[in-house]
C-alpha cells in the first residue's frame, strides 16, 4: 500500500471512530491498525486533521477520501470500507451515526450495493 493510500485508509478508520467520540476500545484497534499497517505518523495525522475542526471534520474527510480513495478499483473500495464496519463490529456495537457515515461513503464511491451485500453475507 503507497504512503498516500495508506495515509486515506487511516483517516477512513480514524474518521468513523470519532463520529461519536473515541472511545478506548476504539482507540486500541486505531492503534492495532496502525502497527499492522506501520503507520503511526499517519494515525497520528489522520487524528489532528479530524481535530483540527471536529464539526466540518467529515465534509473535509469525504473530500479528502474522494480523491484518495475514490479513484482506486471498487474492489479495493469495497475491501477498505468492509474492514472498518468490521473493526466497528470488533468493539462490539455499531452506533446508527457510524453505520450512516459509512454508507454515506459508499454511496460518494459508487459501492453502495457492494458494500451492503458483504454486511448481509457477514
Amino acid at each position: 500500500m503507497k504512503q498516500e493510500e495508506k495515509k486515506a485508509f487511516i483517516l477512513l478508520k480514524s474518521l468513523i471512530f470519532h463520529y461519536h467520540g473515541l472511545d478506548e476500545d476504539e482507540e486500541k484497534i486505531l492503534n492495532a491498525s496502525a502497527d499492522a499497517l506501520d503507520a503511526h505518523k499517519e494515525l497520528e495525522w489522520a487524528n489532528a486533521f479530524i481535530a483540527e475542526d471536529f464539526i466540518s471534520a467529515f465534509e473535509r474527510c469525504r473530500q479528502y477520501l474522494k480523491k484518495e480513495i475514490g479513484s482506486l478499483p471498487k474492489e479495493t473500495k469495497t475491501k477498505y470500507l468492509f474492514e472498518v464496519w468490521e473493526d466497528n463490529q470488533k468493539k462490539g456495537y455499531l452506533t446508527e451515526m457510524e453505520a450512516n457515515a459509512m454508507l454515506n461513503l459508499a454511496k460518494d464511491w459508487d459501492l453502495h450495493e457492494e458494500l451492503m451485500t458483504k454486511v448481509r453475507e457477514e
